[in-house]
């Protein structure tokens, strides 16, 4: 039961990634409601046989993730908004508490941490392989077909290009702690390949996602485990990689022309071109004339005169809190995701090696994505969090002592 649990999580953290590749599509069921309902079925269970204990450490981030969901339902009293209130608060109040508890409940137990990073390798080379085929098979324009929504190719190409940068991290985490030769080599081979695959969604926060990722996660493992060595010299190796494969594939415009994320990044300056620069001012500006209580959750596009447009938020996690939540918004917020980040740190000092790096390699990415897009009614964003928070939970199984002792 540990095991679907981790399984069970990662199918819900990367659902909406499945959903846009074929076989999701043609599922005749929502995954995200199977997944979700799976992995409370099972972590139902999994609660139900361990004794749970909490590090002291958590209760000050925990605290403030509370009264973050508690002040946005009270900053709704002065919100403009109705359709963003209306969709964006169950997101964040309702959603946001249970992805929290299943990544703490997930990172608690190594078997289900592990399933959970094995599984996302899994998905990962599901949806590169299905943007290969569907660029082979015409059935994929990237940069999206005529007529097509923009706001819904963004978001699955930045999902996608999330999921490729994870699963290339936990992939480079086993080849760290792999130690036969060939085993070791079809690990880097496979990192090589997903982040080749990266190149080709157009998402050039992903890419930088998966730069951090898979300089960090194996990092932590082979310091941890000892070969501090090799340690300090894997982001170099990484950097050094990247730059060699950049520098091939720009030389050969044929090449660069149809990998959509190296045309996106010849596009200029990236948060200009993006749209992401003047949401950042717009966000800043607003948030200030709005001090201090904020413009009230989900104002933020009103305000901004875009009318009710979620899509438009400020791509920002704290320029958001600023905006909406106020002073106390901003407060709230940087306790408990600046301050969930800190103690994480703490924790992982602690933390079984291959723990600390396969929840840096699933947090990571999401974490970078926060300050670059997503809103906080994410649920990828809350479930990160609480795979680092989950670092500090002891999970330890119940026995029966008389029975299972005398093996009888």
């Amino acid at each position: 039961m540990t095991a679907l649990a981790g399984l069970f999580a990662a199918i819900l953290q990367f659902a909406g990634t499945l959903k846009s590749t074929p076989l999701g599509t043609a599922l005749p069921v929502d995954l995200t409601a199977v997944a979700a309902l799976g992995l409370l079925a099972a972590l139902v269970l999994v609660a139900a046989g361990c004794a749970w204990r909490a590090d002291p450490l958590l209760g000050l981030p925990l605290a403030a993730c509370g009264a973050l969901w508690l002040w946005m339902v009270v900053a709704g009293a002065w919100s403009p908004s109705r359709g963003i209130l209306a969709a964006k608060l169950p997101d964040a109040v309702l959603m946001g508490p249970a992805m929290l508890a299943a990544g703490m409940a997930v990172a608690a137990r190594d078997r289900a941490l592990a399933w959970c990073a094995d599984a996302t390798v899994v998905i990962g080379v599901v949806v590169a392989t299905a943007i290969v085929w569907g660029l082979a098979h015409d059935s994929i324009v990237l940069g999206g077909l005529p007529g097509a929504s923009p706001d819904q190719l963004r978001v699955q190409y930045q999902i996608a290009g999330l999921t490729i940068a994870s699963a290339a991290a936990v992939a480079a985490i086993r080849a760290s702690e792999t130690a036969r030769l060939p085993a070791r080599l079809g690990w880097v081979g496979l990192t090589a390949l997903l982040s080749a695959a990266s190149l080709m969604p157009g998402g050039r926060a992903a890419l930088a996602a998966l730069a951090l990722a898979v300089s960090v996660a194996p990092a932590i493992a082979l310091w941890r485990g000892g070969r501090r060595g090799v340690a300090l010299l894997w982001p170099l190796a990484v950097v050094l990689g990247v730059a060699a494969v950049l520098t091939a594939v720009l030389s050969d415009p044929p090449l660069a022309a149809g990998l959509r994320t190296l045309e996106r990044l010849s596009e200029g300056e990236v948060a200009q071109s993006s749209g992401r620069l003047p949401l950042w001012r717009a966000a800043a500006e607003q948030g200030g004339a709005a001090t201090p209580w904020g413009l009230g959750t989900g104002g933020f596009t009103i305000a901004a005169g875009h009318g009710e447009r979620r899509g438009l938020y400020p791509h920002n996690h704290l320029l958001e809190a600023l905006a909406e939540g106020g002073l106390p918004g901003l407060t709230l917020w940087l306790f408990a995701f600046g301050g969930g980040a800190l103690v994480a740190l703490r924790l992982g000092a602690r933390a079984a090696p291959g723990d600390a790096a396969r929840v840096a390699a699933l947090a990571l990415p999401v974490a970078l994505s926060v300050m670059v897009s997503t809103d906080l009614g994410n649920r990828m964003a809350w479930f990160a969090l609480g795979l680092a928070l989950g670092l500090g939970i002891t999970a330890t199984p119940r026995h029966v002592p008389a029975l299972r002792q005398a093996e009888l």
